[in-house]
This record gives C-alpha cells, structure tokens and sequence, in this order.
C-alpha cells in the first residue's frame, strides 16, 4: 500500500494549478512585447552583476508566481538581450512569432518524449509529416522525402544535425577503411563556413590537421569553387589521404554567400565524399521561388539542415535536417536496449527518432513547426521573407547612395555589409573608425548590429528578419548609422568643406 505525500508537497500539475499560474505569465509576456521597444536593444551589463542582486542559496519555501515575475521585470529583463525587439539586426534573427508561441505553449503542455514510436506515436508521425511538408515547400529533390526513400527529422540546432552526419560519413567511410583509418579522413570546407564544421569534425575524432579550410575571394562572390575543392582533394589523396565529406552552405554567416551546390555535388560524387547543404538561415527563403536557384544540385547531397528557428517564425530550437539514405544515419546512431524496443504496434517498421539523434530524449519539436505552417500558411511565410528582403533592399540603396559608405559584398537575402569608406587613412585607420561607429550604433541602445572581417576589412553586418521589424525600424537605423558617423568623425563632404575653411 502506498504511502501519502508528505504534509505540504505541492500538487503542481492540473487544471487549476495551470490556469492560475499560466495567467500572469501570458500577461507579462503582453506587457513585455507591448514596451519592448522600450528597452535598450542591448544592455549595458557587467560580468557577475546578477549573482550580487539574487540569494545564494533558492528558499526554503516557494513564492507565488506574482512574485517571480516581478522578479524577473526587476532583475532578468533588464540584463536581456532582446532578440525580439525590431531594433534587433545582429547574427541573424531568432525571430518567434504568436503561433510559434503557441505551438510551445502545446509542446510544453503536452510535455511528452516522442524518443520511439511507441513512446508517442502522434508526435512521431506528425514529425514525419511536417518534415515532409518543409521539404516540399523548400522545393528540395523528392530523395529526401519519406516517400522517396529520405526522410528528417527535428534537431535542436545546426550542430547537431553536423554531428550527426560527419558521424554517419564517418562510419560509412570506416567500414571499408577500417577503424585505425579515421586518422586519413579529410573534411573540406571553405573559410566562410560555419564553425560548427570545425568543432564537429573535431567531436567525431577527425584529427585537427585534417581539416581543410580552403579560402574564397570576392571574385566569386566568396563562394567555395569547384576548382578550389578539386585541388584541396586531389592533393590529399596523392598524400595518402581519404577525402570524407563536404560542405555547401547557403547563406553563410559573415557576408550571405551562397556556394554552388550542382558544382560541389559533382566533386563529392566523383572522390566519393559526403555532401552536406548548410541552409540554416537562408534556407527560408527558398519557399519563395525566386531563391530556388540557389539550391540546384540539392540531389547531389546526402544532407540538408536548415532552421525554422531563425527566419521561419518558429520559436527556438528547431533545425530540420534530411539526409537521402536514413539507413546510413541510424546506423551509426542507432542504440536498441531492451527496454527502448518497441513490442505490440509498430515493432521494427516504424521510426524511432532517438535513432536519428545524438541524445536520447528530445522534445515534440513538430508540434510548434505544425502549428506556424498551419497558422500562416505558405503564402504567409513568403511574405514574411519578401517583406524583409524589400527591407535590405532599400538599406542597401541608401548605403550606395551616401558617399562616406560602400557596400562591401553585395546584398545576399536580408543581409547588407557594409562599412565606412578609405578616404587618406589606411587600412587600419579605416578598420579602426568602423569599429568605432559600431561600438557607437549598439551602445545607443536604439539598434544592436554585429560585424565580420572579409577580405582583411572589418565590415558590420545589418541583418533584417525580426517578426516585429517594420519599414519604420529600418529607416531609423539608418538615421542611427549616419548620425553615428558624424559622431566618429566621418561627415558627410560638405560639412567636411566647411570644417576645412574654418
């Protein structure tokens, strides 16, 4: 016979209890979302600065949720970074939305572990669905849909979809190879390329000197060639090197460049390597058919990611990876304990979505994805886009336009670099000043922008796609940039005329 709970243990899951504790939570996110722009973008924040404002040990007895709240006004909120705020044009966005909400409000809610089929089947075969419903609206090659003999699944991040595959190249390289032949794997990449690669590379036990990062230049829109591959490839294999895998990225994360995919894919298939497709922010836009151009040769690869969680207004984490042969991805990371095997229902032909992850458990990702897609739509997602390529296209016009700036790669989606133009001083001089008027724009706490170096130059990136981002918000960043630059000292040539004759 059972024992009673001890006197006082909360009852903390029911209706009740959930009603009258989520209730001021959605009114606080209301007030929230309703002053954020109220809020400097980014705060002015020192290291360690929260440990002196909170206790040191949690208390003894619990605090009604009013009173966490406030809390968090008092103390979390101003310390945040506000990734939502439309004045937010750093990284790339992160962008939620009310449906994306929503969707993790049902996700939470629900609080199911969809790890095997048996341990929910609706979450795993709406999973299966949802995966399949993005692969057709990003127009990839039917190979990676469920019925094509592919498939996906939802990761939390870009990492590990690139764990996961560098995993099962790796395996399907060793099985002809050996295992001692892991110290000849070669994985290629370009210098625009995500670091992730990198660090992947480095989890699944790819020795450091076996990574090759191979340079890009403007003359090819800092796109990885072919050429540039080929030769890399062939000048491993004359040292006794086995070339692994490859990647392609579409909208790489310093300028937006965009390798060619069919050239790649070629290269992969005649040295054998794996061809992974890196679309994890610019992947997005490839519902809207004008950007299709950029994913021909998609069925080349054995690998596609890209993330909801970015500019697809689905609230973190969510990453959608496809691989064309699930057989080689469970493979190197299947485990089959005997108390995860599915008895009854199912058995050995259903999915089981541990096998196509690095950890275990995982969370009913599908739920919010389906609910954005069922909420906007696929004409509503294309608005989304366009709205903020229409954004970058006029911030681009109006950096032309001002003599004092240049753009410094082409526009690539909803991404503009950009920096102060050389006018006598050097190059240094000039990296100098830019740095200046960043540090300048993101401490006024009306915009928060970041930067890169291409090319030796120091360039800061404006990149548009917050849900909350309107014309409006662009315009006044531009006014922001420009007043900034008097600040520093780079005005425009009249007032420079004048200061001159006085």
């Amino acid at each position: 016979m059972g024992s009673l709970p001890p006197l006082g243990a909360p009852l903390p899951l029911g209706p009740e209890a959930f009603f009258d504790e989520s209730r001021p939570v959605i009114d606080f996110l209301n007030g929230y979302y309703r002053d954020i722009e109220s809020y400097p973008v980014r705060p002015d924040a020192e290291p360690g600065w929260l440990r002196t404002l909170l206790p040191d040990a949690p208390p003894e007895h619990g605090d009604p949720v009013e009173a966490i709240l406030e809390d968090v006004q008092q103390h979390i909120v101003p310390g945040l970074t506000h990734w939502q705020s439309p004045n937010f044009f750093a990284y790339f966005p992160a962008n939620g939305s009310a449906a994306g909400l929503v969707g993790d409000m049902l996700t939470s809610g629900l609080n199911v572990v969809p790890f095997s089929w048996t341990s929910s089947p609706a979450a795993t075969e709406l999973e299966s669905v949802v995966v399949d419903w993005m692969c057709k609206l990003l127009g990839l090659p039917d190979r990676f849909l469920f019925s094509g003999g592919g498939g996906g699944v939802l990761h939390g991040s870009t990492c590990e979809g690139v764990v996961s595959t560098l995993a099962a190249a790796r395996d399907r390289a060793l099985r002809s190879l050996g295992h001692e032949g892991i110290v000849r794997l070669v994985v290629y990449a370009s210098d625009q390329s995500h670091a992730t690669f990198q660090k992947g590379a480095s989890i699944i036990g790819i020795p450091p000197a076996n990574f090759r990062i191979i340079p890009t230049s403007a003359s090819s829109g800092y796109g990885l060639t072919a050429d540039s591959v080929c030769n890399a490839v062939e000048a491993d294999i004359a040292s006794g090197l086995v070339p692994l895998y490859l990647c392609a990225t579409i909208g790489t994360t310093g300028v937006g460049a965009v390798d060619p995919v069919r050239g790649l894919g070629e290269v992969a298939r005649r040295y054998g390597m794996w061809l992974h497709v890196d679309a994890a922010f610019a992947g997005s836009a490839l519902i809207c058919p004008e950007f299709r151009d950029c994913i021909d040769g998609a069925e080349l690869a054995d690998s596609v990611s890209m993330n909801p969680h970015k500019w697809f207004l689905t609230n973190m984490d969510c990453c959608c990876l496809w691989v064309s042969n699930p057989q080689v991805l469970t493979s190197a990371l299947s485990t089959n304990p005997e108390y995860l095997n599915n008895i009854g229902k199912g058995g050995t032909e259903v999915i089981d979505y541990k096998d196509w992850q690095i950890a275990l458990s995982r969370p009913f990702r599908a739920m919010k994805l389906w609910v954005v897609l069922r909420r906007y739509g696929a004409a509503g997602m294309r608005a989304h886009i366009r709205r903020h390529v229409e954004m970058a296209k006029w911030f681009e016009r109006m950096v032309r336009a001002d003599e004092r700036f240049e753009v410094v790669t082409p526009r690539s989606f909803s991404l503009v670099t950009f920096r102060l133009r050389p006018q006598y001083e050097g190059e240094l001089a000039v990296d100098a000043l830019n740095r200046k008027l960043l540090v300048a724009i993101n401490t006024s706490g009306r915009a928060f922008m970041t930067h890169f170096v291409v090319d030796n130059k120091f360039v800061i990136r404006m990149a548009m796609g917050g849900a909350m981002t309107q014309m409006r918000h662009v315009r006044d960043a531009w006014k922001l940039v420009k007043e900034k630059a008097k600040e520093v000292g780079a005005l425009p040539r009249e007032y420079a005329q004048l200061r001159e004759m006085n």
